[in-house]
C-alpha cells in the first residue's frame, strides 16, 4: 500500500520506511531540506519530498496517492525549547491531520505516540487510563498531539490507530543508545535507585513491525496500544549490558529518586532563566522520571488485537546496537 512516513530522517521513521520498502511497498518520505537520509538507500519505490509539515505545498505533494500515513515525526529529546516541542509535536501533527482528512482513499492514519502521555505513573497504566499532563514539555505536547488525533477521528471520521511505545532502542537510536554510550564513555551515566526500575524496552524493528501490522488490521481502528517487550529488563541490566558490549566500564553514579529530581531541577534552572544559554543541562527531570519510574506498560491489548509479539529481546538488541555503535563516533 502506498505510504507516507514522517520523521524518516530520524530513528523510528527511518527504520519503518526501510522495512516497508523491503516489503515491496511504495514509500514517500517528507523530510526537511537539510535532513540527511543516507540510511535510506536509493530504491525505485522510494519518493523523497523535501519540506516540512508546515510547508503546505510539500505536504500535499507528499500525500499524493497515499493510502497509509505513519506519523513518526516528533521532537523526542528530553531537552528543547517549548517552541520546538510545540512546532514539532503539536502544530506538525495538526497540519498533517488537516491534510489527511481531505485525502481520498486513506485507509489508516497510524500515529506514533508514547507511554509518556500517561504522565509517568508509579504503576504502569493500561490503554484506558487518562492522559495526564505531568508538567514536562515532551509529555505535555505529545498528549496534545494525541488529543488532536482523537478529535480528527471523532469529528471527521479519520481512520486512526495510535501506538504508544515505551523505551525504543536499537541502531541509530540517540537518547537510549548513542547518548548513553557517550555518558558511559565519559563516566557520567547516572542510575536511579540502583537501576532497579523496569525500562519498558522495545527494539526498533519490533515497534516498526507492530506499527505496520496495527495499521492494516480492521480491529485496530480508533484504538491505542502500549508497546514494550514485556521481558522485565531493568535499567541496570540495560546500561550494564550496553557497557559490557562496548567494552566500557559499568556506571558508578547512583542517586535515590528524590535527590535526582532535586538535582535535575537545579541543573535545569540556568537554562530556564537564560533560554539562549546554549548546550543543555547534564541531567533533566525528564531523564530522571524515565530512569526512576517503572516503564513496563501492559501490552495484553496489542497481543490480543493484532498478535503483537516482539522478536528481538534485550541481549540481542544490545548486541546489535553495540555492533552499530562501533562504527559510529561515541
Amino acid at each position: 500500500m502506498p505510504a507516507l512516513v514522517t520523521g524518516a530522517s530520524g530513528f523510528l521513521g527511518g527504520r519503518l520506511a526501510a522495512m516497508l520498502l523491503a516489503q515491496g511497498e511504495a514509500v514517500t518520505v517528507l523530510v526537511r531540506p537539510t535532513a540527511r537520509v543516507d540510511h535510506l538507500s536509493a530504491h525505485p519505490l522510494l519518493r523523497l519530498v523535501r519540506g516540512s509539515l508546515a510547508d503546505l505545498p510539500a505536504l500535499r505533494q507528499s500525500l499524493s496517492g497515499v493510502t497509509e500515513i505513519y506519523h513518526c515525526a516528533a521532537a523526542s529529546t528530553d531537552w528543547a525549547t517549548e517552541a520546538v516541542y510545540q512546532e514539532s509535536n503539536v502544530r506538525g501533527t495538526e497540519a498533517l491531520l488537516a491534510a489527511a482528512v481531505e485525502l481520498p482513499g486513506l485507509l489508516r492514519f497510524l500515529h506514533v505516540s508514547t507511554t509518556d502521555v500517561y504522565g509517568y505513573p508509579r504503576v504502569p497504566a493500561s490503554e484506558d487510563a487518562p492522559l495526564i499532563d505531568a508538567g514536562l514539555p515532551y509529555n505535555r505536547t505529545k498528549r496534545l498531539a494525541e488529543l488532536a488525533v482523537w478529535r480528527a477521528h471523532r469529528e471527521q471520521g479519520l481512520p486512526v490507530t495510535i501506538v504508544r511505545p515505551a523505551t525504543i532502542y536499537g541502531p541509530r537510536g540517540k537518547a537510549f543508545v548513542t547518548d548513553i554510550a557517550a555518558l558511559l564513555r565519559d563516566r557520567l551515566m547516572l542510575l536511579i535507585d540502583g537501576g532497579r526500575s523496569r525500562g519498558g524496552f522495545i527494539y526498533v524493528d519490533d515497534v516498526a513491525e507492530a506499527s505496520i501490522t496495527a495499521a492494516r488490521s480492521n480491529r485496530t481502528i480508533a484504538e491505542a496500544y502500549n508497546l514494550c517487550d514485556a521481558a522485565g529488563g531493568t535499567w541496570r541490566q540495560y546500561v550494564d549490558g550496553l557497557a559490557d558490549a562496548l567494552g566500557l566500564k559499568r556506571p558508578w553514579l547512583d542517586l535515590p529518586y528524590p535527590a535526582a529530581i532535586a538535582l535535575a531541577r537545579a541543573m535545569e534552572l540556568p537554562w530556564t532563566l537564560l533560554p539562549k544559554l546554549g548546550s543543555r543541562p547534564l541531567l533533566t527531570r525528564h531523564a530522571v522520571v524515565l530512569l526512576g519510574r517503572d516503564q513496563e506498560f501492559p501490552v495484553a491489548k496489542a497481543q490480543a488485537h493484532f498478535g503483537f509479539a516482539p522478536t528481538v529481546l534485550l541481549e540481542e538488541g544490545l548486541r546489535r546496537s553495540a555492533n552499530w555503535l562501533r562504527g559510529a563516533v561515541i
